[in-house]
């Protein structure tokens, strides 16, 4: 038998989150591409982001044709490459941006960009290097590799103000705290302890 689920956060609802997701006014447009199998997952940190910001968008899916990115709005891809920009330089872009940002796994990520080739040809724009995650139930298969809301709240903060969505922290802390809680002390020493 499943356990009831939030229609809102989609967390069990002994687990809600609801009340921890705050509402961050964000001038960058935020969309958010998500692979299908990321949607189930227990730990789905792009839908916390989608919730918080006022200004951002969740699809779910493998193809996006459809979608409106010919507003005159220049978009980036949130994605490492060659070619990616600094955060730095975007933040001296002329506004309104928008922020692709693919959400999966590393692998998963990069299918998303095989199968929407526009996609793969937008600008690219990387992370700055050296930062750690606070996931801590999750091997980084890279350093500096962060989950998707914590790349979302870093570029944020760079472009648009020092530690203002830090707030989108909050459920994602709560989030990772209870799964800690129900797996016990002993299951996440021996399979997470020291892992970033």
């Amino acid at each position: 038998m499943s356990r009831p689920l939030c229609c809102r956060c989609q967390r069990p609802s002994s687990h809600c989150l609801c009340a921890l997701i705050p509402s961050v006014t964000n001038e960058t447009a935020v969309l958010i591409l998500q692979h299908p199998s990321e949607a189930g997952h227990a730990l789905n940190t792009a839908r916390l982001a989608a919730l918080g910001l006022t200004n951002a968008e969740l699809r779910i899916g493998e193809r996006f044709d459809d979608l409106p990115i010919d507003d005159g709005i220049e978009s980036y891809l949130l994605f490492p490459g060659e070619q990616a920009i600094g955060l730095g330089e975007l933040a001296q872009a002329t506004r309104p941006l928008r922020l692709i940002v693919p959400d999966g796994t590393w692998r998963k990520a990069r299918k998303l960009l095989h199968v929407n080739p526009w996609l793969a040809s937008l600008p690219r724009v990387a992370l700055p290097e050296g930062l750690s995650s606070r996931y801590r139930l999750r091997k980084a298969p890279m350093p500096g590799a962060l989950s998707t809301l914590e790349a979302i709240v870093t570029t944020l903060n760079l472009l648009e103000g020092s530690n203002r969505f830090d707030a989108l922290l909050k459920p994602f802390d709560a989030m990772i705290e209870a799964q800690i809680a129900a797996m016990g002390d002993e299951v996440f020493q021996r399979n997470h302890a020291g892992t970033r």
